[in-house]
């Protein structure tokens, strides 16, 4: 705990090092919420039974994104989004192929485990590190990102024994790209104080939670995980 306050006592929220640094990661996470409030449109219409329920969370989405938005404001640093736009690229190609394809399991797994996890373990670890504006608009956020994770949860939890195929096939298909994700960010996250390892940590705890609760074994998720893992040696 001494050793983190001492860190954030060092960050230098003004200086052009951290500025340029945020102007990626700040447009990270306002891309981010971009696709999350997109697939969840699409989402509706693949899963007209949940259509408000999905319609909802997209709404949150944009909420997010503007909060965001105003946390680089804050520090007058103007987010890079042709840069976030690529990093999702992966992600989002997927996404829309399968949601042409009308592969719901797979549009869930990449948008309500993945991205939903992907952006909890960022949060988690940028919170304590964060500046005093920011860290008000992202504890807030994180709370409500639960709420996304949980619906993707309770859906595949409920039609698992059919799903289950699927979702191991669009694991193997995804789980790779976020540890390039992980990668490409590394030494943006570290001027921000955030360490790659607490980021891999806390992503593997949501990821293996969530997957638990859909229904997989201890055993699967650790064979599961093991997909990204083989990617970042």
């Amino acid at each position: 705990m001494q050793q983190l306050v001492e860190q954030i006592e060092k960050i230098d929220f003004q200086s052009e090092t951290y500025k340029d640094a945020y102007s990626r990661i700040n447009a990270i996470v306002i891309e981010g919420e971009q696709e999350a409030h997109d697939n969840y449109i699409t989402l509706a219409e693949l899963l007209p039974e949940s259509k408000d329920e999905l319609i909802r969370l997209s709404k949150m989405e944009s909420r997010h994104k503007k909060g965001f938005e105003a946390c680089g404001r804050n520090l007058k640093v103007t987010p890079d989004l042709e840069f976030a736009k690529k990093f999702f690229s992966g992600l989002h190609q997927n996404f829309q192929t399968a949601a042409k394809e009308g592969k719901v399991v797979t549009c869930l797994l990449i948008q309500s485990l993945i991205i939903e996890c992907f952006a909890i373990a960022a949060y988690n670890i940028y919170i304590p590190v964060a500046d005093d504006f920011a860290r008000k608009i992202t504890e807030g956020v994180v709370k409500e990102e639960y709420s996304h994770l949980n619906f993707g949860e309770v859906w595949l939890q409920e039609h698992f024994t059919e799903s289950k195929a699927e979702l191991e096939a669009a694991n193997r298909q995804n789980l790779p790209i976020v540890w390039q994700m992980l990668n490409q960010v590394a030494d943006d996250a570290k001027v921000l104080a955030m360490e790659k390892e607490a980021l891999v940590e806390d992503f593997m705890i949501q990821y293996g939670e969530a997957l638990s609760n859909i229904g997989f074994t201890t055993r699967d998720i650790m064979r599961l995980s093991a997909y990204g893992l083989a990617t970042t040696v």
